[in-house]
């Protein structure tokens, strides 16, 4: 546990150079279950409808979508909503593409965080979930920068947080509800990478960004809105 006071930076299965298909697509379905935990999905949502008050034509970019029960759960709030989805690996995307056929006004696109390609202020909310902690601080930083610049109201950031209590609830839970071999390595190891709340402030204060609302700090999981 002391080895809490410093982020871990062995990186996860998930961020290696080929992936197990059958591994992954066990892994995608664990994640969209364990998202609806509270702390989860649901929070995600609430807080990204929030920003989207008064937009009658609203754009939401979700980056690093995974299974993308983000964006099917956001569509069914808000269905005149459009939503693009990306991650960096198109196996990945193949998933979410299956998972999302019958959700409509959803484009999927494979495109780096790092390096967004689309205009300024080109959607209204950019929202990532259980993504940010993949990133190194330098590449966290670019990340939410690229966030900042294409979203017009603001930044959604869903992730563990470090620390003691918050790291025994996160693995003791992975651990008790999935089977999957990249679940249970990087469930544990994802609280390890997590970024303090401070370092995430601090992180996206170096990105242009100034916190707005967070929901309960206390819990394993915490959702930031930055503008």
């Amino acid at each position: 546990m002391a080895t809490l006071h410093a982020r871990d930076v062995t990186h996860e299965l998930l961020d290696g150079e080929r992936l197990d298909p059958a591994d992954l697509r066990i892994n995608l379905r664990e994640m969209a279950m364990l998202n609806r935990l509270p702390g989860g999905t649901a929070d995600s949502v609430r807080e990204t409808l929030r920003l989207l008050d008064g937009s009658n034509d609203p754009a939401v970019l979700d980056v690093g979508t995974g299974s993308g029960d983000f964006a099917r759960r956001l569509r069914g709030r808000r269905r005149e909503a459009h939503i693009t989805a990306i991650d960096l690996r198109a196996e990945v995307l193949e998933i979410a593409a299956r998972n999302l056929r019958d959700t409509n006004d959803v484009t999927l696109l494979q495109a780096d965080a790092r390096s967004l390609p689309f205009d300024d202020g080109a959607v209204d909310v950019a929202h990532a979930s259980l993504f940010l902690h993949h990133f190194d601080p330098a590449d966290a930083v670019a990340a939410l920068r690229e966030m900042r610049r294409v979203a017009r109201r603001g930044v959604v950031i869903n992730d563990l947080r470090r620390g003691r209590v918050a790291f025994a609830i996160s693995a003791l839970t992975v651990l008790a509800l999935s089977r999957g071999r990249y679940t249970r390595h990087d469930g544990v190891l994802s609280a390890r990478r997590a970024y303090t709340l401070p370092e995430l402030d601090d992180l996206a204060a170096e990105a242009g960004l100034h916190l707005a609302t967070r929901t309960l700090p206390i819990l394993p999981r915490v959702t930031s809105v930055y503008t």
